[in-house]
């Protein structure tokens, strides 16, 4: 079970990873986020942006009704600048 269900809606990944930083930042260390993604390159975008801030991809999640892809949170891992997530402070 998940600690958070963030629901992405038809955001773009870039949209998604800023609104999720966020949430990472409040769930804390150890918490497993599922990410309802449309966005046809999150199954990419995700697991490099978690690569890049040392979160754990944890993989799609199976039998989710729409995407659904899950992370855990790190408890210690590399900002990102404010407007762009794929650029570590």
């Amino acid at each position: 079970m998940p600690d958070l269900v963030v629901d992405g809606g038809d955001k773009l990944c870039v949209q998604l990873l800023i609104e999720l930083r966020g949430h990472v930042r409040t769930a804390g260390p150890g918490a497993v986020i599922h990410l309802i993604a449309a966005d046809p390159a999150a199954p990419v975008d995700l697991p490099a942006w978690c690569h890049l801030t040392g979160h754990t991809y944890l993989g799609p999640v199976p039998g989710a009704r729409r995407p659904t892809y899950a992370l855990r949170v790190a408890g210690q891992a590399n900002e990102t600048e404010e407007a762009k997530p794929w650029h570590v402070t």
